[in-house]
């Protein structure tokens, strides 16, 4: 429950990928000092994923407020979303409360709360908002999986799995030749043609294929040991397709 000095604020808190062991201990006291956790969800009713991740240190006292993100792929709905998300959360801090705002990852990478904070300093400018970074998913899989993310002059490239296969034909090839190690987030549906694609040029076995990455039915397994058929949402692939000269 929220100490009674606590100051009005807005602070966005990164959780982390699932396991709730795996929040800062800036996170942990920004959720147990807080009057109002705010969280997103998929639809009116529904439990969020942040949520859920934060629920050790969700006092019942504290006041809960549900934010619907819709996941949808038209732009007007989701801008509205955060537009209205924005003016809710101000609204809480100007009646003097002290709220965090849970995220799931971290605040900055490909996160919803991103675009909530762009929306806040469109529309209440005046608000200032603390961000606390979380573990990102990737850096879970790399550390759950014991696979070095990055080493000596390598790059590291996240981004989404391309939506066709000749765009991660090229995308291989640039981080071959740049020296990159590829982060490919939300697998889905595009498994089935991804892992042929990685099969031909021989970059399975070393692969990283991590789903659910935190949760109880959490899966890590080098990528051949996974068959072509469609993966969850939550899944990634990490790829390296060689290794620095200088090595023990």
């Amino acid at each position: 429950m929220a100490d009674p000095a606590s100051s009005a604020g807005l602070t966005l808190v990164g959780v982390g990928p699932g396991d709730p062991n795996l929040l800062t201990v800036a996170a942990v006291r920004a959720i147990e000092s807080a009057h109002t956790v705010a969280y997103p969800v998929a639809r009116e009713g529904a439990v969020g994923m942040a949520a859920s991740v934060a629920q050790p240190w969700i006092a019942s006292g504290q006041r809960r407020l549900p934010l619907v993100f819709p996941m949808v792929a038209a732009a007007e709905p989701r801008r509205q979303a955060w537009q209205d998300a924005a003016d809710r959360l101000a609204a809480e801090v100007a009646g003097g409360r002290a709220v965090v705002l849970l995220c799931e990852g971290d605040v900055s990478l490909f996160a919803s709360s991103s675009y909530v904070l762009l929306a806040l300093r469109q529309r209440h400018p005046a608000l200032s908002v603390r961000l606390i970074p979380g573990i990102s998913a990737v850096a879970a899989a790399a550390a759950a999986g014991a696979w070095p993310l990055a080493l000596q002059q390598e790059g590291l490239l996240i981004r989404p799995t391309p939506e066709q296969p000749q765009e991660l034909e090229q995308l291989l090839d640039q981080a071959a030749g740049g020296g990159w190690v590829l982060a490919l987030l939300k697998l889905g549906g595009r498994w089935p043609w991804v892992r042929p694609l990685l099969a031909e040029r021989g970059l399975l076995a070393d692969a990283l294929f991590a789903q659910r990455v935190g949760w109880p039915d959490q899966q890590l397994c080098p990528a051949e040991q996974v068959p072509a058929t469609e993966a969850p949402y939550f899944s990634l692939l990490l790829v390296r397709q060689g290794w620095p000269a200088v090595l023990p």
